[in-house]
């Protein structure tokens, strides 16, 4: 085996030897999931029995570690056939229960899984998040269907939120990749997706693995990756995502360090690919769109708007090393504004992103200092977003989100004249 792929334990390799070849795999990473990973095995069997019952499959459970007895529940859950309203099923259906090697994170129980796909010579595999309490046997043929039949190498999921829920990905990342890109793929971080056994093994070829690609980065990678690389792209619409829900102005600074780090090292790698894109289009979006409920979201706006403050106290000098001067103005101001008056204009927003990657870029400071010092401003931001919306409904809210990715994209001349602006005049217009 090279340097860039993991070596699989003894059990693994033994049941794929006994299984040699599959059409279909779903893979589910965990990490104390125990409560829930059983309805998330029962729905995965389910869709495959109903949608996929003349084709072999395999269920793989790559584990981090797990120590409320994950793994066995994966095992030793199971579906009463007649209650999906089949008689037999023609192909066989396996799984494979695993810990995962590396790093301790989501992208190292991804790359357990491609490696296996690889090894299985799946055709269409997805990966789906071990927390849903949402997920229906439908997600399954929506993510592996455009796959086998349409000929797509990778499904991006599209479900309804509740407004405050997955503000990293509607204030930063979905804006950002839409603008770098050119691809309205909603739900770049999602969680769950759909992939090409050739994709599969694409992803293992590149040397991501020790990075914050293998802890929370792996989503943007999938996503990025295919994208930037020319493989087919399309969404799924999977309904509500309903999981383990997180107030935005929790801690989630681990995330967006690592999420926003992930975003920002692709765009060096894929430079000569964002650099001509202009606008965005839509991808295809298959199944069927609808209205659903949504859990409620608890909001801490006080406190995002007090961390947002002290951050700026705190953090100014540091921000001056690559923020110009028109944008501390900004942000002074609105330190010392009032929760009644407080605002944050999309075109600000996109400018200050957009001037933390060239920071990035250029290694101005610790590349982790930069990312980190993000924080208090995304809470700003999200604030600002919490104070516009709070009346608004779900339609509402999409438009506003679509006016800021607009927004992004009417400023990605901000980010092309600093990004180049040390280079020659040939490579500026490239």
């Amino acid at each position: 085996m090279s340097e860039k792929t993991v070596l699989l334990r003894k059990e693994v390799q033994e049941k794929i030897e006994e299984i040699k070849e599959v059409d279909l795999l779903v893979g589910i990473p965990s990490y104390n999931n125990a409560k829930t990973i059983g309805h998330v095995v029962r729905a995965v069997q389910a869709g495959l029995t109903k949608y996929f019952p003349d084709m072999r499959s395999v269920l793989v459970n790559s584990d981090g570690g797990s120590t409320d007895g994950t793994m066995d529940v994966v095992k030793e859950t199971s579906i009463d056939l007649t209650s999906i309203l089949l008689q037999h099923r023609v192909g066989n259906l396996y799984k494979i229960v695993t810990p995962y090697e590396g790093v301790p994170g989501k992208g190292s129980a991804f790359r357990t899984i491609f490696e296996i796909a690889t090894a299985l010579k799946a055709k269409a595999c997805a990966v789906v998040d071990a927390d849903l309490r949402s997920i229906t046997p439908e997600w399954i043929e929506l993510l592996l269907r455009p796959i086998l039949d349409r000929g797509y190498h990778y499904v991006a999921p599209y479900y309804h939120r509740h407004k405050y829920d997955g503000t990293i990905t509607n204030t930063i990342v979905y804006p950002l990749t839409r603008a770098l890109y050119g691809k309205r793929i909603r739900q770049p971080i999602g969680g769950d997706f759909g992939f090409s056994g050739e994709l599969a093994a694409f992803y293992l070829t590149k040397d991501v693995w020790n990075t914050d690609v293998a802890r929370f980065g792996i989503d943007i990678w999938m996503t990025t990756t295919a994208v930037a690389n020319g493989f087919k792209v399309c969404q799924a619409f999977l309904g509500a995502k309903i999981h383990d829900p997180k107030d935005p102005g929790t801690d989630l600074s681990g995330m967006l360090h690592q999420v926003v780090s992930s975003v920002f090292s692709l765009m060096e790698e894929y430079e000569h690919v964002w650099s001509k894109v202009r606008g965005s289009e839509a991808v295809p979006t298959f199944g069927f769109v609808y209205t659903v409920g949504l859990e409620p979201i608890k909001v801490n706006l006080d406190g995002m708007l007090q961390k947002f403050r002290l951050g700026v106290k705190e953090l100014s000098q540091l921000y001056e090393a690559f923020l110009p001067g028109e944008l501390m103005w900004f942000l002074e101001a609105e330190a010392d504004a009032s929760r009644e008056d407080f605002r944050f204009p999309d075109d600000v927003w996109a400018e200050i992103i957009y001037s933390f990657a060239v920071a990035f870029h250029r290694r101005l400071m610790s590349p982790e200092h930069i990312i980190k010092s993000l924080t208090p401003l995304y809470l700003g931001k999200v604030a600002s977003f919490v104070i516009e919306t709070w009346e608004s409904n779900a339609d509402e809210v999409e438009k506003r989100l679509d006016d800021l990715c607009v927004a992004f994209e009417n400023e990605k001349e901000y980010l092309m004249e600093r990004w180049f602006e040390e280079v020659g005049e040939e490579r500026r217009v490239a």
